[in-house]
């Protein structure tokens, strides 16, 4: 009995050391609190890891001190300590596994509120707190990952499986790349985005025939926010093997054009008059660029072509939309013979002056056949000439529509008349001669509900969220590239060997060679 009764003894001594290891531990733990958290009365920090830290280091001081306590109070050669010892080890992994990334959380919560995203310009911190994200999930990943290999390898039959793994490990990596290639590929494209710097949140782009903005970068896909509200989710090898448009790359400010294709006759000088005079009344413009050019005079028409500038992609589109519809309505207004047409002739006006007399009729006389050539084959001296350019009309529609067409009837307001011999027509719109008056230069207001990014909360709103990473990120990527660059020319000049001296020489020898060197 005695063995028995010391046993008996010896577990009882264990358990009690190990209540009081419990019970050391927990005020151990307690006192640590305290005393991170009267630390963090000051710094912000210190009171982060007071707080998400506190469960895992009471954890880790429970199971070293359970751990030493048993050490402390059992034979080596006790049957049953093997097994609390494994239980221990395994249990001291995991609880170090939460603990280191508990930590990490706290490093990362406080890098993310360095860079807060509710601040007027917060598309840098954006960009960065899009990185800290993917670092934080694959230090998810590795913590879990080597916990769990970690508690395997405490098992005799796990390492012997390891060492097999290691020895086979040719095969089964070709087997495990063909089955997770397309996974792979996604997660290790969603790193190099992240870090590249290729796209960034909130950069405007343009892909699959769509434009938007980038709303959220992970490791596997990319959440593009288009301009009509909808989401368009890529993966991330889409933007590692496809070209697609970056707006906003170097900078946010872009070009647009306005196209319109009109007729030969289309006053180009005082169509790029008036294009002037609209960008002028507008705040969209930034006055780098406001042109109008003829880019095309081919299948009957003249393409004529207005380009423009602006700060970012919202207002552009905003602009583009304005000076579309002021130069369309001045069209309208000024000059309707511009717009686009199709020209009918009849038999008459391509036969010579003296065919209509081998027949012995005049097409006019009152012998002839009756039937009229058409309105414009008149000689050209019966008709008064138009002026090179129309004169400066009224913008105010108001007044306009009270004053009368102007610039189509302007032959018969110069004394044209009717041709002789032209008969009425009912289907055709009499013009009645243009009223001579001054133009008013007032300007149109522009509607609200004309624009679509600007004019209302949530058209600035939307213009916002679609203007681009922002300044602050641009002139971040302006330094980078220029360090790049400059690192890049000294390491032309020095060379890959250092040899620097060798490489001026001989460009100093080439220099010498070259006529007038």
């Amino acid at each position: 009995m005695e063995p028995e009764i010391e046993g008996a003894t010896d577990l009882l001594v264990t358990a009690v050391a190990v209540a009081a290891s419990i019970v050391v531990a927990l005020l151990v733990g307690v006192i640590l609190s305290a005393v991170v958290r009267r630390a963090g009365r000051r710094n912000e920090l210190m009171r982060d890891l007071s707080y998400r830290l506190r469960r895992p280091d009471r954890a880790v001081l429970l199971v070293v001190a359970v751990w030493l306590a048993v050490r402390a109070t059992t034979d080596a050669s006790t049957p049953w300590l093997p097994a609390v010892e494994h239980l221990l080890l395994i249990a001291l992994i995991v609880v170090v596994a939460w603990w280191v990334g508990a930590f990490a959380f706290v490093l990362e919560d406080s890098a993310l509120q360095r860079f807060r995203v509710d601040n007027a310009d917060n598309r840098h911190a954006r960009r960065v707190r899009t990185q800290i994200t993917v670092v934080r999930r694959l230090t998810v990943a590795v913590i879990v990952v080597c916990g769990i290999a970690g508690v395997l390898l405490t098992f005799d039959a796990a390492r012997a499986a390891g060492a097999s793994l290691l020895a086979s490990a040719g095969l089964i990596s070709i087997v495990a790349g063909l089955a997770a290639q397309t996974s792979l590929a996604n997660v290790f494209a969603g790193m190099q985005i992240a870090f590249t710097d290729a796209i960034r949140v909130d950069d405007v782009v343009v892909l699959e025939g769509e434009w938007g903005r980038i709303e959220e970068i992970t490791m596997t896909y990319v959440v593009v926010h288009l301009w009509d509200d909808r989401r368009l989710i890529m993966p991330s090898t889409y933007f590692t093997t496809t070209p697609f448009q970056n707006w906003t790359r170097r900078a946010a400010d872009l070009l647009g054009t306005v196209e319109l294709d009109l007729d030969f006759t289309a006053p180009v000088g005082a169509m790029r008059a008036e294009l002037r005079r609209l960008l002028s009344l507008t705040e969209l413009w930034d006055e780098r660029v406001g042109i109008l050019q003829v880019t095309d005079a081919v299948g009957g028409y003249v393409r004529v072509r207005a380009l423009v500038s602006a700060s970012d992609a919202p207002t552009l589109f905003d602009l583009r939309c304005f000076v579309r519809e002021g130069l369309v309505d001045w069209l309208q207004r000024a000059a309707p013979g511009a717009l686009p047409r199709y020209r009918l002739a009849d038999a008459w006006s391509l036969l010579p002056d003296d065919a209509g007399s081998a027949t012995g009729h005049e097409p006019s006389s009152p012998g002839g056949d009756g039937t009229a050539p058409a309105v414009g084959t008149a000689p050209a001296a019966d008709l008064p000439v138009p002026p090179a350019r129309p004169p400066r009309l009224p913008t105010n529609r108001g007044a306009l529509r009270a004053d009368a067409p102007v610039v189509v009837g302007r032959l018969r307001a110069a004394g044209g008349g009717t041709r002789a011999g032209a008969r009425p027509d009912d289907d055709r719109t009499e013009l009645l001669p243009a009223q001579d008056g001054a133009r008013t230069d007032e300007e149109v207001p522009e509607a609200a509900e004309s624009a679509f990014f600007s004019g209302t909360a949530e058209g600035e709103e939307r213009s916002r969220a679609f203007a681009g990473p922002g300044h602050e990120a641009i002139e971040e990527r302006e330094r980078t590239a220029e360090n790049a660059a400059v690192r890049e020319e000294e390491w032309r000049e020095v060379g890959p060997d250092g040899a620097a001296a060798d490489g001026d020489s001989a460009h100093d020898e080439a220099a010498d060679r070259r006529p007038g060197g």
